[in-house]
Formats: C-alpha cells, structure tokens, sequence
C-alpha cells in the first residue's frame, strides 16, 4: 500500500495518522506541494484533480482524503474507527466527515492559507479581510463542535473514530495558524487527548523531513 501525500497537509497527516493508528504497512511517497510536485504526470495519471493524498493497493487507487479514511478503517474494522454493523452508529461518523468538506476544513483552509501556506510561497502577509472572514466562519463551526464535545469524550460518541481523525488533522497545524480557540476549552480538550495518542506523536515525526525539503 502506497500513500502518496505532503506530510504538512493536515489532509495528508489525517491519512498517515490513520494507518500509524491501525497499525498498517504502508509506503509514503512524499509530494511537495511548495514545488508543484502534484502537476507531474505520475501523479497526474492517477489524479484528475492533482490533488493529495492519493492512496495505492495494488491496482486500486483512491483520492479524496475522507474517503481514504473509511477504506483504511474497513482494513481493520476490530478497531472500531467506523462501526460496520450499526449503520445509524456509522452513519454519524460519516455525517461528521461530510460537515468537515462542507464547513470546518474550508473554515481552518482560511487560516492555513494566510498564516502559514503565505510564508511558504512567499505571497506576503495576511489580509485582514480574509482573516475577518474565516473568524465569522471558524467560530460558526467551532461552536457547533463544541457543543458536541460537551456532550461526550469524542466527535461521535466515547471512541475514538475516523470522525475525530478527519476532523482533528486540522488541529495539528493549529497553533501557526492561529485559530481563535481561547473560547472552546472542549476543542482544546478533546485536541490535547488526540495530540496524546502514540500515531499522533508517530505521524508528527514524518513531517520533519518534509518540512526540511519544503
């Protein structure tokens, strides 16, 4: 099994926390976004989008960073990161997944962008205006995944799923970001229990290198 991904990219980190949590063999083949490395035929080919992460079994190949999720946790479904014979239990996994496309990624990309993809690309500092914008947008999310993570230890319940992987990727990158948090003491909570887990600490050591490259 192939992942193909940069280890900055909370989409990629979400796919490598995933297989380091399941414990599963895998070979990362790093693509530098800071290098365009995703327009290069290879990745082209298997890639309409040339978009990462992109995940290789053998002959099968899946982009789309949530739904690589769902195929990782089918591996190993004695994990339990998505219930297999509860469909209303595994339902409100996915459900989280899809408000994740919908609302909180494009509400953290707002912050990713200005305060750290910027300083990368060299594309100067960040705009208020956007920043004014992602805050009416991340507190609008934010307050909606607070209330849940009142309610209970993670996003879906009291275990651990691929819904608390997909939403919590973003939350690696979310002290140079600087996503307004000082409100969401149970974000913060439930991020600091994430940060904890041993494939957390394993996924973190795989972006040293790349933040090297880049």
């Amino acid at each position: 099994m192939k992942i193909y991904g940069f280890p900055l990219s909370p989409r990629t980190f979400k796919i490598l926390l995933a297989a380091n949590h399941l414990g599963l063999d895998y070979t990362l083949e790093i693509v530098d976004l800071t290098k365009g490395e995703q327009h290069a035929p290879k990745i082209a080919a298997i890639s309409p989008h040339h978009r990462v992460p992109i995940l290789e079994d053998g002959d099968y190949v899946l982009w789309e960073s949530n739904a690589i999720l769902q195929y990782l946790a089918a591996k190993k479904p004695e994990a339990g990161l998505l219930p297999q014979h509860d469909i209303k239990a595994g339902l409100d996994v996915v459900r989280w997944q899809f408000w994740d496309s919908a609302h909180w990624d494009p509400a953290c990309a707002i912050f990713i962008f200005e305060y750290v993809v910027k300083p990368l690309i060299g594309a100067g500092e960040p705009a208020e205006a956007e920043i004014t914008r992602g805050t009416a947008l991340f507190n609008r999310c934010a307050g909606v995944l607070e209330q849940e993570l009142g309610k209970h230890r993670f996003v879906a319940g009291d275990q651990l799923t691929i819904a608390d992987l997909t939403l919590g990727s973003t939350m690696v990158i979310a002290e140079p970001a600087h996503y307004p948090l000082d409100a969401y003491p149970a974000i913060r909570r439930w991020h600091g229990e994430l940060a904890a887990l041993p494939a957390w600490q394993q996924t973190l050591a795989t972006q040293q290198p790349a933040a090297s490259a880049a």
